[in-house]
């Protein structure tokens, strides 16, 4: 029988392969996808103690870090030497980890992180307006005394948490599941001050998307600003009771308002007012209860921004948890962070948010504009990354530049085979297996499955 040198791959569906001009744009190994997202030439030196010759230079201990977070086995110091052909003692970088000031991390994701979708990638535009999703979650830490001097547990009726919690932030493009902005709770932070401080980071047009956290008129004011400087947009779920005035119903359903601006403390008096518009719509299933949503949004004209269409746009918006589940049991494979302290903690999490923007390139680089980034597989894009950049690192010089093309072509090839179906239109109940106050108790899981119904009230 003849063998063929190809690979075969079954597979759901596939993607045409990459264009040559992208795959010859392709980094050919880590270090140059690290260069290619960093410009790490001018990044700023750590000090050093008196009579030590430095051992592992900022722009080196930077790419280590976040290339060890992408990779479930080994430590520290055997990724550094599969990178740099250097060694250096796991005590040694865990008191260079110590040392690192945490501006060179809060300056690093300030030029890494930044937005890549292209008009090419319709997905994650509406109608010209770059989408944009707002969300937090909490990263558990390991239970060291160093960490339980500084991090208290949280407390609930049944005691406290297994694990102290670091509060993260993103600001994420949706389409790309690439992270545009990010904030870490080093001193205790809350996600809505987290929020707030990358609102002020949103890039020109784009429509950020926010769920009921940040659907008040403190959010609404902050978000008015920033949006207003740059061009943007933003559209928040709200609750239900809040007071808000009606100046005129529109066409389509919706309705401008009045949102009263109160000030903090006693009394909470009203200091302004900010006018929105509002969209209450009924969304369900048929044969199934149907759920209220209030929406605030800043696009004022009906006829630019329908408001239906607003409404099915909100759910793009859980694509921000997909994109912590990708983070946390794709990329870390783990339930609780490595670190043994918190200045260690939030450079892991700092390292596992560009790993993320790394990822997201390689996979619109494999969709190749011909196939949704988000069908790509991300589980197969790592897989095929890592094995990858494990030719272009210590086998490096045993290939060949015409094999390095050769193994980029494959390469992108076959990550653009691993494309998942068409996302099936479902829901799950609202319940927990242990319920705090008025939950619902999980007995089994299940879910609903069936087109949506929207209905503007």
């Amino acid at each position: 029988m003849k063998q063929h040198s190809h690979v075969q791959i079954r597979g759901v569906g596939r993607a045409r392969p990459p264009d040559p001009l992208t795959v010859s744009e392709a980094p050919s190994g880590f270090l140059d996808a690290w260069n290619r997202l960093v410009d790490a030439e001018d990044l700023p030196g750590v000090p050093r103690r008196r009579g030590r010759k430095p051992r592992g230079p900022v722009n080196q201990l930077l790419p280590a870090l976040t290339f060890h977070v992408m990779n479930g086995a080994g430590t520290l110091a055997e990724h550094f030497s599969e990178l740099f052909g250097e060694n250096l003692a796991d005590s040694s970088w865990s008191d260079r980890r110590r040392r690192l000031p945490w501006d060179i991390f809060s300056d690093l994701m300030r030029r890494a992180l930044r937005p890549q979708a292209t008009r090419r990638q319709g997905e994650a535009f509406w109608r010209g307006w770059r989408l944009l999703a707002l969300d937090g979650t909490q990263f558990s830490v390991t239970n060291t005394p160093q960490i339980l001097d500084t991090v208290p547990k949280a407390r609930s009726r049944r005691g406290r948490a297994a694990f102290a919690k670091v509060a993260t932030s993103v600001l994420l493009e949706i389409g790309l599941h690439n992270p545009v902005a990010a904030a870490i709770g080093r001193e205790g932070e809350s996600e809505w001050a987290l929020g707030l401080r990358l609102v002020a980071q949103l890039p020109k047009r784009a429509l950020l998307l926010g769920d009921r956290l940040y659907g008040c008129a403190a959010f609404a004011t902050e978000a008015l600003a920033a949006c207003q400087r740059v061009g943007s947009h933003f559209l928040v779920r709200t609750r239900r009771d809040l007071i808000a005035q009606v100046i005129t119903p529109l066409a389509d359903g919706s309705r401008r308002v009045r949102v009263p601006v109160r000030n903090k403390g006693a009394g909470g008096h009203v200091r302004s007012w900010i006018e929105l518009r509002e969209i209450r719509v009924r969304v369900g299933r048929p044969g199934f209860r149907m759920q209220e949503l209030r929406l605030w949004t800043s696009l004022m004209d009906p006829r630019t921004a329908p408001a239906l269409e607003l409404a099915q746009l909100y759910a793009c918006r859980w694509e921000h948890e997909l994109y912590y589940r990708e983070l946390k049991h794709a990329v870390r494979k783990s339930d609780v962070l490595q670190s043994h302290t918190l200045e260690t903690a939030v450079q892991e999490i700092a390292a596992l948010i560009l790993a993320s923007a790394l990822l997201a390139r390689e996979r619109a680089r494999a969709a190749a504009g011909y196939v949704p980034v988000l069908r790509v597989s991300f589980v197969k894009v790592l897989q095929v990354v890592q094995s990858m950049w494990l030719f272009f690192g210590p086998f490096e010089d045993l290939i060949t530049d015409q094999q390095k093309v050769h193994i980029v072509e494959r390469g992108y090839t076959l990550m653009g085979q691993f494309v998942t179906p068409k996302r099936r239109s479902r829901s799950c109940p609202r319940a927990v297996r242990q319920p705090v106050t008025g939950w619902p108790r999980l007995m089994r899981n299940e879910s609903i499955e069936g087109p949506l119904h929207f209905e503007v009230l």
